[in-house]
């Protein structure tokens, strides 16, 4: 089955999320009214990333659930009656912890009833609101959909194989990446989604920012990329929406026979994790 998805690259206002909130959802009902049923938007699209201290970033920080996601279902819904097809969106935010030392840096699955799944950064690299946020802790879920198996990684996750290799194997169809790419990081969209889609081959939604805020620019270039590594879809350096027709079900297809008994790929099936134990400190 085919589906329509969408990436919303924006640029938000540091610490500005009454219209930030308004932004994301007057480019989620645009994306959705083109027919896009899965729309993700960037890493903390709802505060801003350039935070200079944790306290700062604490006062921008949102529940989960909380207003925005609240907004955001409720335009997921909207749709779906009117479709009769679910829609769903992802964004990044910053969560609200326990207390006033605790700040996530985290990305969350929305749909018709509300929020599905939220995953935490896992990896942070020395770099705006990251430098004060505390770590993701749980094991990188997969979540079912209408659409299909979704996983949910944060910007700097990419960088490290084995996270979305673990969503590859715990059956991800489609991977989203909200991710602040700031200049110096061409890289990424240049080689490393294209790579990570690949050799899992799955669906890399990868959204980023765009804009200037605390003294970096944020290039922008987010990618739709599909399992051959094939990108789809890329965005410019302003705020853009981008759309491709995707087939989820491609991703289940990890066995490659371009010539039966003479040339076959298994990236999976041809695993050897008994010699790969040095990566999970078993050596």
């Amino acid at each position: 089955m085919s589906v329509k998805v969408a990436i919303a690259q924006m640029d938000p206002k540091l610490g500005r999320n009454t219209e930030n909130h308004a932004h994301i959802i007057t480019l989620l009902q645009t994306a959705m009214d083109a027919g896009a049923r899965l729309v993700v938007f960037p890493e903390c699209a709802t505060a801003g990333y350039g935070f200079a201290d944790l306290s700062a970033a604490y006062q921008a920080a949102e529940t989960i659930p909380g207003k925005i996601t609240y907004q955001l279902a409720e335009s997921c819904a909207a749709f779906t009656r009117a479709k009769g097809a679910a829609y769903y969106v992802i964004v990044g935010m910053l969560e609200r912890g326990a207390n006033p030392h605790i700040v996530f840096n985290s990305s969350v699955l929305i749909g018709p009833a509300g929020v599905i799944g939220v995953y935490r950064k896992t990896h942070l690299p020395v770099l705006g609101v990251d430098r004060f946020v505390t770590p993701g802790a749980d094991e990188f879920s997969v979540w079912e959909t209408d659409l299909g198996r979704i996983g949910m990684l944060i910007c700097y996750d990419l960088r490290f194989p084995e996270a979305m290799r673990a969503l590859a194997l715990a059956g991800a169809d489609i991977i989203a990446l909200p991710t602040n790419w700031p200049d110096g990081s061409q890289n990424a969209p240049q080689y490393v989604t294209r790579t990570r889609a690949l050799e899992n081959r799955v669906f890399v939604l990868a959204c980023n920012r765009c804009g200037e805020e605390s003294g970096f620019w944020f290039f922008g270039g987010s990618q739709i990329v599909d399992p051959r590594g094939h990108v789809l879809a890329q965005a410019g350096a302003d705020e853009e929406i981008c759309y491709a027709e995707i087939e989820p079900a491609l991703a289940r297809e990890k066995r490659i026979v371009l010539r039966p008994g003479e040339f076959e790929l298994d990236t999976f099936g041809d695993r050897r994790p008994d010699l790969y134990q040095r990566l999970v400190g078993k050596l």
